[in-house]
């Protein structure tokens, strides 16, 4: 599954489904926790399983409650006839999380892969390098930058122009890290402002320059310029194709000359790992 752009819509809102199909987004997340009140999550429930019944072409994760919510068993209920591609799991605290969803939910969730939302409690960054352990369950890993604050009663995760201050930079570091020690897809957290395409553009480069492979969406205007930042262009793609070719015509080599420099297996691994983002098949 392809995992550039991964939009959020509301549960109670199905109004918006179709909408956020046409988005072009690679995956949706029709939500059952943050964005719906209370009193509606039971509609919400009944909205997301009659769209998920009808086969959407997009693929579609749902976030659920959280795993300590009593709300969660009536959520994962709420799937039994069609389960989602994937399920968001808030405020997950590492690989027990995890395990521990799949011995109460194992039967229900099926084949369903799992996006943790792995920032969302001080303890849970002491978890974020056990996720390896159950790789074989995630779809990838993402943080947040809007419950941590709370938790721990900062007044912001981020300064006036909308960059990271000191302690969410390392939380976003240590999530970037966790996904690719465990092996999965790291995907970017939300950027809120909604009318600035420009941030939105710088954010996504930054994402994109440090190592996170997507990013989640908000808004249906996000998901053109998330998949343009997350996707590879013409010369990237030419580059690439050539330091693979350097490397396969010679073999056994560890460093090869290429244009008037020398390249060793890291740059062959970012090489096949540019083509695989631009869905080309990168070699072995």
């Amino acid at each position: 599954m392809r995992l550039r752009s991964l939009l959020f819509v509301p549960g109670d809102r199905p109004e918006r489904f179709d909408k956020a199909v046409a988005s072009g987004a690679d995956a949706l997340i029709l939500d059952l926790e943050d964005a719906v009140a209370e009193e509606r999550k039971p509609g919400a429930r009944a909205n997301v399983a009659a769209f998920l019944a009808a086969r959407p072409p997009a693929p579609c994760l749902v976030r659920v409650n959280p795993l300590d919510s009593p709300l969660l068993a009536l959520d994962v209920a709420a799937l039994a006839a069609t389960p989602p591609a994937g399920v968001v799991l808030p405020k997950a605290a590492g690989a027990s999380a995890i395990t521990t969803l799949f011995a109460r939910h194992g039967a229900t969730l099926g084949p369903a892969r799992i996006l943790p939302i792995a920032t969302e409690t001080a303890a849970a960054l002491f978890q974020l390098g056990s996720y390896g352990e159950v790789a074989d369950r995630l779809l990838g890993l993402t943080w947040g930058a809007e419950d941590l604050p709370a938790a721990i009663g900062a007044r912001t995760a981020r300064h006036p122009d909308g960059s990271y201050t000191p302690p969410f930079e390392l939380v976003r570091a240590l999530a970037l890290f966790a996904a690719h020690a465990a092996g999965v897809a790291a995907i970017e957290t939300v950027f809120p402002g909604l009318d600035d395409l420009d941030g939105l553009a710088r954010y996504v480069g930054n994402a994109r320059r440090d190592g996170f492979g997507g990013m989640l969406a908000i808004h249906p205007r996000q998901v053109g310029p998330i998949n343009a930042g997350f996707t590879p262009d013409a010369a990237e793609v030419a580059q690439a194709r050539a330091v693979v070719e350097a490397f396969a015509a010679a073999p056994g080599r560890g460093a090869v000359r290429f244009a008037g420099r020398m390249l060793d297996r890291p740059h062959l691994l970012h090489a096949r790992r540019l083509l695989s983002q631009a869905g080309e098949d990168a070699g072995e």
